[in-house]
């Protein structure tokens, strides 16, 4: 098992890229850098890696739909240049309120528009001459545009031939594809004893059709660790509250949001009501305080040490092959050796 970290949305990106430097000294493997509508992540994996060695670098997420596919194709090929092979390009759909919202263009057909811009970024790295008939049509056909363009492959060489790709997904049909077409999977919130009763049948489905050539489907996932004895080290996973109820209540309006819909299929179905009730109210607080124990202690690693072994145990029989780490301690990279060598 690998372990990684994923960058905050909001914070000083100089600073953190410091802390990931002393983490990759300890072992890190990888690091997430997400987006939503903060920084792009393109520009701080350039950042970092220039700052760092041997780390890889993955984008969690670039979402589909504010970049054309052969931007995105530039930016795996440039990131994993200057990387030298280190590049991770994760996609997502999003959502409707940071597409339509910020960015400004219709949330529509998700699932082919992943399994189209996939294709096209592989085909690119390898130097193809992009041609393409579909939700994007490349190169445009007589009668859109000036008529002038021309089928064309990417003009320099990519460090290598494949990038690894992961889809971020949660419903069942965009889970299925990512196993049938991807090299990793991104869930979120993602409960290790639960996460067969929401996805298991998905990603058997996807892995019996799964793409000739591909290795084992990797999955990311994990929480804050906070390792030690007594009530003051489980209190930390407080910490946690803001974080499951912006997204299970604030990410989206009733009945539009994917986080909501997980946390009734995981059995908290009252709960997830009352945290959408509340957030959307106004009651950010009283919405954090129903957010249940039971999966805050699931997703984290908070804990005894022998605790935080069972939960990496947990992460891993449920097929978690990179875990994902928040060390809520003084010493994060005294925290990060320690689970490398726990999962070595």
């Amino acid at each position: 098992m690998k372990i990684s970290t994923q960058l905050m949305y909001a914070g000083n990106p100089r600073e953190t890229a410091d802390q990931v430097v002393q983490l990759e000294k300890a072992g890190l493997d990888t690091v997430w850098v997400p987006e939503a509508y903060g920084f792009d992540s393109p520009t701080l994996m350039g950042y970092l890696a220039a700052k760092t060695e041997i780390v890889e670098i993955g984008s969690a997420i670039i979402n589909i739909y504010s970049r054309t596919p052969s931007a995105i194709l530039q930016t795996a090929a440039g990131l994993d240049h200057v990387s030298q092979g280190r590049a991770i390009l994760g996609l997502g759909a999003s959502g409707p309120q940071v597409i339509e919202g910020f960015h400004g263009v219709p949330y529509d057909r998700p699932l082919a528009r992943t399994r189209e811009i996939v294709d096209l970024v592989r085909r690119g790295l390898r130097r193809e001459t992009l041609r393409h008939d579909g939700i994007f049509t490349l190169p445009l056909p007589e009668g859109q545009g000036t008529g002038l363009g021309k089928p064309l492959k990417l003009l320099t060489r990519p460090e290598r031939p494949s990038v690894p790709i992961w889809i971020a997904s949660l419903g069942p049909k965009n889970v299925e594809a990512t196993a049938e077409y991807a090299d990793g999977w991104l869930p979120f919130l993602f409960h290790p004893e639960k996460a067969h009763m929401v996805w298991g049948d998905a990603l058997a489905a996807g892995n019996a059709k799964r793409e000739e050539g591909l290795g084992p489907l990797e999955i990311a996932a994990g929480g804050m660790v906070a390792i030690g004895e007594g009530p003051e080290t489980k209190a930390l996973l407080d910490f946690a509250r803001p974080f499951f109820a912006l997204y299970v209540g604030g990410m989206g309006a009733k009945g539009k949001n994917f986080y909501n819909d997980l946390a009734c299929q995981y059995g908290y179905e009252k709960e997830a009501t009352e945290i959408q009730d509340l957030y959307l109210g106004g009651n950010k607080r009283d919405a954090e305080a129903k957010v249940p124990l039971e999966w805050l202690e699931a997703t984290n690693l908070v804990g005894p040490a022998s605790y935080v072994k069972e939960r990496i145990a947990a992460y891993a029989d449920a097929g978690v092959t990179n875990l994902i780490v928040q060390p809520a301690s003084d010493d994060p990279a005294a925290t990060v050796g320690q689970l490398k060598e726990w999962v070595s």
